[in-house]
Order: C-alpha cells, then sequence, then structure tokens
C-alpha cells in the first residue's frame, strides 16, 4: 500500500470511528504499529485529529469547512461578476485547474461548452463537464471532504505532481497584508500543490474577503499573479493589496473589468 494511500485509510477510520486505539489501526491496515503512529503524527500536525495515549480521536472543530449549500448564496452578486471576469481571462484551448469554491462553481457554470481541459478535485464542478464533448476533464482523486465534495489529501497532491496547466484558479477564505487563507489545513496543502502546477496562479475573492483572515495561511501575495475581486472593494483595502506584487483585476455588474497592476 502506497504511503499516500495508508495515511488516507487511517484519517478515514478516525473521522469514522470517532477514536481509534493504535492496535487496532496497525492490525485493521496491516502495518506496524510505528508506522501507524508516523501517520498519526502527521495528520496531528495538521490539526486533523488529536493524538492520545494509545490512538487518537476525531477533531470535530478541525472539520471546519461549511458546506458547498451553506456558502454558495453569500454576496451571490459578486461572485457571478467575479466568474465573468475571470472567465473572459480564459482562452479556448486552455487547461485550467479549480478548486471546489462557490466562486470557481460560479465560473465552471461559464465555461461549459467551451473547447478548455478541466482539471479539478471537486465533484460539484467535474460534473458540470462530465458529459461534455467540447471539454476534456480530469478528475482528482483523494479523501472527498464532508459535505462539500471536495478531494483533499495526499492522494490529491500525489496526481497533481504530473499536471500542468496554464491557469490555476483558487477561492480563498481571507486576504490580509500577510497572506492568503483558507479555512482548512488541509484544504491548504493541497492549495499549495494545485499552485505549483500552474504558469499563472488566479485568486477569486469577493470585497468582504479583503482584511479578513481565516484558520489556515495559504501563502503570501507575492506567490500569486492575479487577484480577481467585485466592484465593491474600497480604497483601503486596495492600498492592502498593493502590498504586493500581484496584477488586481477589478469586474464591474456586467463582468466587465479593469486591470490593474498593485
Amino acid at each position: 500500500m502506497l504511503v499516500e494511500e495508508r495515511r488516507q485509510k487511517v484519517l478515514n477510520l478516525v473521522n469514522e470511528r470517532g477514536y481509534v486505539a493504535l492496535g487496532d489501526l496497525a492490525k485493521t491496515l496491516n502495518a506496524s504499529e510505528s508506522t501507524i503512529r508516523r501517520d498519526l503524527d502527521y495528520w496531528g500536525q495538521l490539526g486533523l485529529i488529536k493524538r492520545t495515549h494509545g490512538g487518537a480521536v476525531f477533531r470535530e472543530e478541525a472539520q471546519n469547512l461549511p458546506a458547498l449549500e451553506e456558502r454558495a448564496s453569500r454576496e451571490l452578486d459578486e461572485k457571478r461578476q467575479i466568474a465573468l471576469a475571470a472567465a473572459a481571462r480564459i482562452e479556448d484551448g486552455d487547461s485550467v485547474l479549480m478548486d471546489g469554491g462557490t466562486t470557481t462553481l460560479e465560473l465552471a457554470r461559464l465555461l461549459m461548452g467551451r473547447p478548455l481541459q478541466i482539471v479539478t478535485n471537486s465533484l460539484p464542478i467535474a460534473n458540470l463537464f462530465a458529459n461534455s464533448r467540447e471539454t476534456d476533464l480530469v478528475m482528482l482523486g483523494g479523501y472527498v471532504y464532508p459535505r462539500t465534495g471536495v478531494a483533499l489529501g495526499p492522494l490529491t497532491i500525489r496526481m497533481l505532481d504530473d499536471v500542468h496547466v496554464r491557469q490555476t484558479v483558487l477561492s480563498i477564505g481571507g486576504v490580509t497584508a500577510e497572506g492568503l487563507f483558507n479555512s482548512n489545513l488541509l484544504l491548504v496543502e493541497t492549495e499549495r500543490a494545485m499552485m505549483r502546477c500552474a504558469d499563472e496562479v488566479v485568486v477569486l475573492a469577493d470585497h468582504t474577503k479583503i482584511g479578513k483572515t481565516a484558520l489556515a495561511f495559504l501563502c503570501a501575495l507575492t506567490e500569486i499573479d492575479t487577484l480577481v475581486v467585485d466592484r465593491g472593494i474600497r480604497p483601503e483595502q486596495r492600498e492592502l493589496i498593493a502590498a504586493g506584487d500581484v496584477r488586481l483585476v477589478v469586474a464591474n455588474e456586467k463582468g466587465q473589468a479593469e486591470e490593474f497592476r498593485a
């Protein structure tokens, strides 16, 4: 069994049972206790489980990605503006890697029927292109995060080692002068791998995310290429973005956009 596959099974078992003893995990997975102990330490460092004497317990507080339907209705008009502007920057024939955010889902809807190569870890996005004759679809596998339909973790990251795209498009939980944040440690680890695959890293964020932080640090502003926001962005928020060497794309209500170099 591959290391990534075993680690994923360890996480799944802990999440399913709530508590699992080290010996039981070793027996179930036919691995030594020292090997399983290292796997538990790996997930413990990411904050997804809590190590105990002789085993591990599920950390409910770490599973803090809201369900897709809970996020989809927030700032919907702004997300549609941003998606229109982002879609206009994608050319036919491009290869595009998209994560499982609600704004990237809006973008995916606009890309349906276009001759593109789409790579995604999102089941809802993949479903949009599953029967398309015009679009080539690559679905990334791995641990599917509860309620979101998004594949994350070591297996997903391993698949990304063989992927190269023109654009990676990400949704985020917050942007500050320190950088970009998201709501889950396993999510940002996967998104960092997505960033390494691309010629251009594009982040979609409505204005309410600017100046806001979240649980897990993703990267510095200087590590992305383009930030697409809605017209609600305020002057002080523009100043915050200006701290990073990033292209700022501001969409209006019709999805048209102005580009600025921060």
